[in-house]
């Protein structure tokens, strides 16, 4: 359905209508083999409600200010053109890569390549069962790249879960020959130190270089010893992948990176490596979301990338989780993945700087630019207690002179925002489920990219959705077409 824009009173009563519809989500302990989504901090716990707290909660409910349990709704500018539900993968759904008229979908259980030369109707071309999550996915030419961040008794795609104080264990990145996109090919795996959580990509000619992000090293695991400051290489010949290797460990923390409690807020987590890096190849520049620290990187030279700049947020930042930079470089969006993505953090209590997007602008030039922080954003739209709701995974929507972005915030849905004026960001449309009915459930949406006219979320549960906007300040990106879409990969609009 569509809704009509939500009130503005909204924000006053949902702090008080999300405790009344149930409790905060608790994060769970994530280690290297935790099948869920991405270790953050323990969100806040909400305050005691009183009756009249209940009575405007109850209000707001029955004035349908909540979305119902499973309910769509969403601004009159987003069209929600269809959902393909989850098929023979059943585990959690994850990231999102795309080339010419397929989306490639990971999920913690293997991946689905979908045909989306006809947005309304996607359909399903090939789905291949390769356990490891979480799968986060890329692809480059013929090659598609895997993520496996869950110990595993070895590298092939039977491999059950082992413990990672077994010296046998395997994670790393797994890399697919897709020129059949009805048969992808396993044609390589390089194992990495502490396993790759995420990665990205930075082509180079003959070559495809990734930056493996991999972070929570433990003198008990024999593959991931503390400490761990730094990412790995991986070297990926395009007319041999099975050369595949790793080329490189640099240490980007040579200090360690931000030491978290107590030098720092109990809030921070620290820096044991990077959670997320995206590249900007044709600036030679690559912003990395490093857990406690935010980086600004000289990618020049692919193989041998170099930190310019270091920035910290030891007051709203629990976790760095994700970079994107705006059409011209001059501007990173980063954000703050608080609870981990399994928490509650997006309601009054925990508020609008905590669990957001931090906009940074780059100032100076080579060496002397700088990371210097404008404003934050978070969504406007308040959601229950009962579900998990952060900042994760976006894209920008390529306007030409603004800057605007689809974002996922699980189940907060998928939110359009402008960040054209950094000091004020807002939202101009969303779209979102309400409450699930199991209200145990992890879910919402875990990415959410433009790609050629239309957006592309993957629903940690309901499956693969395509959204529309129609909107005069982002009818300009239509005319933009790629072949080829890493979100971590930023590609150059211009």
């Amino acid at each position: 359905m569509t809704s009509l824009p939500r009130p503005r009173a909204r924000r006053r009563h949902l702090g008080a209508a999300a405790a009344v519809i149930g409790l905060l989500s608790t994060l769970l302990a994530a280690g290297p083999a935790a099948a869920i989504p991405d270790p953050g901090d323990s969100p806040a716990t909400s305050g005691k409600v009183s009756k009249q707290d209940r009575t405007e909660a109850e209000a707001a409910i029955e004035s349908g200010e909540i979305p119902g349990v499973d309910e769509v709704v969403h601004s009159r500018n987003v069209s929600h053109l269809t959902n393909l539900p989850k098929g023979a993968l059943k585990s959690l759904n994850t990231d999102l890569a795309f080339q010419g008229r397929y989306a490639f979908a990971g999920n913690y259980d293997g991946f689905t390549v979908y045909d989306i030369s006809r947005p309304k109707s996607p359909k399903v071309v090939s789905q291949v069962l390769c356990p490891g999550g979480q799968n986060d996915i890329s692809v480059s030419g013929d090659l598609l790249f895997l993520s496996t961040d869950a110990s595993r008794s070895d590298d092939s795609c039977n491999s059950t879960a082992q413990s990672p104080t077994e010296k046998s264990s395997w994670e790393g990145i797994k890399v697919f020959d897709i020129s059949d996109k009805r048969n992808p090919r396993y044609v390589a795996a390089v194992e990495t130190a502490c396993g790759s959580h995420t990665h990205t990509l930075v082509p180079d000619r003959g070559n495809v270089y990734v930056y493996v992000s991999s972070y929570f090293p433990d003198e008990t695991f024999p593959d991931c010893q503390p400490p761990h400051d730094g990412i790995s290489i991986v070297k990926v010949p395009r007319k041999a992948p099975e050369e595949a290797s790793v080329i490189d460990f640099p240490v980007l923390f040579p200090d360690g990176g931000n030491p978290g409690p107590p030098e720092n807020p109990v809030a921070m987590v620290p820096t044991t490596g990077c959670h997320d890096i995206t590249a900007f190849p044709e600036l030679k520049l690559a912003a990395g979301a490093c857990m406690g620290d935010g980086i600004l990187m000289d990618i020049s030279d692919p193989a041998a990338p170099r930190v310019i700049d270091r920035v910290q947020d030891n007051e709203n930042f629990a976790f760095w989780h994700s970079a994107t930079f705006n059409e011209n470089g001059r501007k990173v969006v980063f954000t703050d993945e608080l609870g981990g993505g399994v928490g509650a953090t997006c309601n009054a209590e925990v508020g609008d700087k905590r669990g957001a997007n931090g906009i940074y602008h780059i100032t100076g030039k080579g060496d002397q630019r700088k990371l210097v922080f404008k404003s934050y954003f978070k969504i406007p739209r308040h959601q229950a207690d009962t579900e998990n709701c952060v900042a994760h995974n976006g894209s920008l929507i390529p306007v030409k002179g603004r800057d605007i972005m689809v974002q996922a915030w699980y189940q907060g849905g998928v939110s359009f925002w402008d960040f054209t004026d950094s000091t004020k960001p807002r939202e101009i449309g969303y779209f979102e489920r309400g409450p699930y009915s199991d209200p145990d459930s992890i879910g919402g949406s875990w990415s959410a990219y433009y790609y050629n006219g239309h957006v592309y979320s993957n629903d940690i549960q309901m499956g693969f959705d395509v959204l529309q906007i129609r909107d005069r300040r982002t009818a300009g990106a239509e005319r933009v077409r790629l072949d080829e879409l890493n979100p971590q990969t930023q590609p150059d609009y211009r």
